[in-house]
């Protein structure tokens, strides 16, 4: 029962209040019908007000909650709804009380023109106090709901220019950085962040402190480069709005002094080397200064170009038609280094192959040895297909050779625990490039969300293939004794991958154990021995879904970063939260909503606080870093299951 509570909780903690006072509405008028059904009943503990005239069919009755209340509990819920009432909400008097009253308020309405704005909501605060060590409380207002301009203006009043921001309003900063993409553009950003920065008025009134505020512009721009990194070389509105306002700064640095720090500061970020004194912007220097400045080679603005040669994607060269070798290679790769690669795989002369692009409707292009950008010469139905030379219209049925048979032998001779660590490697390093934002694209598929989400792509892909693989190995191995060997070194390897907190990993070799092609295995799973299968008992229950993953999320909860986390939950969780709950309300940016969805995201942060490096000799680290990075697959379920009927036949 307490597991089912726990579970309740965890569902409403995934709800924004909105949600939550829309679900006690329905539980508390269900529970009001049921009472007036039953005249008997005439216990009632709380004072239920009803609004005058014809009720609000959407806001149904509402009660009065005590000042401490805590609505987020479902056991509250559940109490009021049995003491018939039905709204979880103040009275409309209270919610239109003024800013000036928030002491008996917890909900403050900004309006503009009779239209609500920004919605605050009234939370108790920790900040740092003037003694060391020492902590003191205040109130203070986050955001609920607003459109995007009053949100970014009350996130720039909420900043402060100490080196270290309150908790509240750096999760606020960040909240906004990771999910202004949902309810703005990068240029609208832009735009509204130079009005902020060159605004001489604020609220209507002369703002006395401008350079702080300028300075409060640049301390959010500098956070938006450091989250974004790499991602704003690609938007052509963020590297102008760069340029702008650092030439904004430059002007403005003789008037203002106090800029020099955020200026020199803006220098090593867009990683330009010279210095500048304040004299050098004097209005005798400044444009020879400015001159000097723009003809500097700017790093950071065309960094973006040399990356794409160091750049990775995944080649699937398929062999059958249902079975590939996923090939990791770099952008810069040629069809010749690929060919290579495949060829060591099925353990044929590369002489006597050939790599072949194959459209949907059939037609055939034969790859030249130093074709280059493979990955992007292909269309999205197009497929890699390697031939033999001496047989160019048939595919080679390399699964049906005795030469497949031999690759069991070769994982059976691995040592579990470096295999394991290789696989923590290369998942890593797919891992680490996740950027947060990905998640956000992922779940909100905004346009061109599929060139934002490679990294995360890439990983979800992944999973998918260690699955596959682990099913593709125990079946393409006919001989009993050596499947009972394998089914026992994948259950090693899994603990391992366990252990070594990739459980993104762990998850898929489990899975692909579980996969029904193997399951039905009977004759090999009686020869498991028990302890092995004891283990994979184990394993398995850390993978049940029951209480919405409740092992998993408890075990995981436990592990120390580095770790890998098992992705497709995650982006459940964060599309769980994103379809409970409307993305605006009331015409007004739903921002409980997005600060739900950023707590989310930044599980990433958290599992990549420290950075992972596995040692190994290098002779093995290479010999086990190929065949990782290169899986032999077969990803057709029905080609699995006849391979599973072929080494034991239904009986």
């Amino acid at each position: 029962m307490e597991d089912s509570e726990e579970s309740s909780d965890e569902i409403l903690a995934r709800l924004t209040s909105a949600v939550q006072r829309e679900l006690a509405a329905v539980i508390a008028l269900k529970a009001r019908k049921s009472v007036e059904r039953n005249e008997d009943n005439n216990d009632k503990h709380v004072t239920v007000t009803e609004s005058e005239g014809v009720p609000d069919p959407q806001a149904g009755v509402m009660c009065k909650l005590q000042e401490k209340d805590d609505i987020g509990r479902i056991e509250l819920v559940q109490k009021l709804a049995r003491e018939n009432c039905q709204c979880l909400q103040t009275d409309k008097k209270e919610q239109e009380k003024s800013e000036h009253q928030d002491d008996e308020v917890t909900t403050v309405q900004v309006k503009e023109q009779d239209q609500n704005v920004l919605v605050l909501k009234k939370v108790q605060s920790c900040r740092p106090a003037p003694q060391a060590g020492s902590v003191e409380s205040d109130w203070r207002y986050v955001v609920v709901s607003g459109t995007p301009e009053k949100i970014l203006e009350h996130l720039l009043n909420d900043l402060h220019l100490e080196e270290v921001q309150d908790k509240e309003t750096e999760t606020l900063l960040d909240d906004f950085l990771l999910t202004y993409t949902v309810f703005m553009t990068t240029d609208d950003l832009c735009q509204a962040l130079l009005r902020h920065y060159s605004a001489k008025k604020f609220q209507g009134k002369e703002n006395s402190d401008v350079p702080c505020r300028k300075r409060k512009v640049l301390h959010l721009v500098s956070q938006w480069i450091a989250l974004y990194k790499d991602w704003l070389h690609e938007d052509e509105h963020s590297k102008m709005f760069l340029k702008t306002i650092y030439r904004n700064v430059l002007d403005d640095v003789y008037e203002y002094p106090i800029l020099e720090k955020e200026l020199k500061e803006f220098q090593k970020i867009l990683g330009m080397h010279r210095r500048h004194t304040v004299d050098e912007y004097s209005p005798q220097r400044k444009n020879k200064a400015l001159f000097h400045q723009f003809s500097l080679k700017e790093n950071w603005l065309q960094h973006r170009g040399t990356v794409t040669e160091t750049e990775e994607f995944f080649c699937h060269v398929y062999v059958t038609e249902h079975s590939y070798v996923s090939v990791k290679a770099k952008v810069s790769s040629t069809a010749q280094e690929i060919l290579k690669v495949v060829a060591e795989k099925i353990q044929h002369a590369e002489e006597d192959l050939a790599l072949v692009t194959v459209s949907f409707s059939g037609e055939k292009h034969e790859l030249q040895p130093n074709d280059l950008d493979i990955s992007k010469s292909l269309d999205a139905s197009d497929r890699i297909f390697v031939y033999r030379k001496d047989l160019a219209d048939t595919l080679n049925p390399f699964a049906d050779n005795e030469e497949s048979q031999q690759r069991s032998v070769r994982i059976l001779g691995m040592n579990t625990w470096d295999l394991a660590l290789e696989l923590m490697n290369f998942d890593w390093s797919l891992f680490n490039s996740i950027h947060e934002q990905e998640l956000i694209y992922f779940t909100f598929s905004r346009q061109g969300g599929g060139e934002h989400t490679m990294n995360l792509s890439f990983l979800l892909q992944r999973c998918n293939e260690v699955q596959l693989w682990v099913a593709t190995e125990i079946l393409l191995c006919s001989q009993l004794g050596k499947r009972v060997q394998l089914v026992k070194k994948f259950i090693k390897i899994a603990a391992h991958c366990k252990a070594q907190r990739n459980l993104n990993s762990f998850f898929a070799i489990v899975m692909g154990l579980n996969t029904a092609s193997v399951s039905r295995l009977s004759q090999t799973w009686e020869k498991i021995p028990g302890k092995f299968k004891k283990l994979f008992s184990e394993l398995e229950s850390l993978t049940d879904p029951s209480l919405n993953h409740k092992a998993y999320r408890d075990a995981f909860k436990k592990m120390k970063p580095p770790k890998i986390p098992f992705m497709p939950l995650l982006l459940k969780d964060v599309t769980f939260i994103h379809e409970g709950n409307k993305t605006f309300l009331d015409n007004l940016v739903n921002f409980e909503k997005l600060h739900m969805i950023a707590d989310t995201v930044r599980t990433l942060r958290h599992c990549r606080t420290n950075q992972f490096g596995g040692d190994m000799s290098p002779k093995e680290h290479q010999e086990l870093k190929s065949y990782v990075n290169h899986l032999y697959v077969i990803d057709s379920q029905q080609a699995l299951f006849e391979l599973s009927h072929r080494i034991e036949p239904r009986v």
